[in-house]
């Protein structure tokens, strides 16, 4: 894939590293915010 791909649909190994970090009771507030952001990007792409 060329340069365009950061522009696609967040990737479903970022969604599942981005879901256990929401699942970690460990995870920072702001790596909680930003995995929220990547799996909500990741769902609304696909719904399109």
């Amino acid at each position: 894939m060329g340069k365009s791909s950061s522009s696609r649909v967040t990737s479903k190994s970022v969604a599942r590293k981005a879901s256990k970090a929401l699942s970690d009771g460990r995870s920072s507030a702001r790596t909680r915010s930003i995995a929220a952001s990547a799996l909500s990007q990741a769902k609304s792409k696909r719904s399109k």
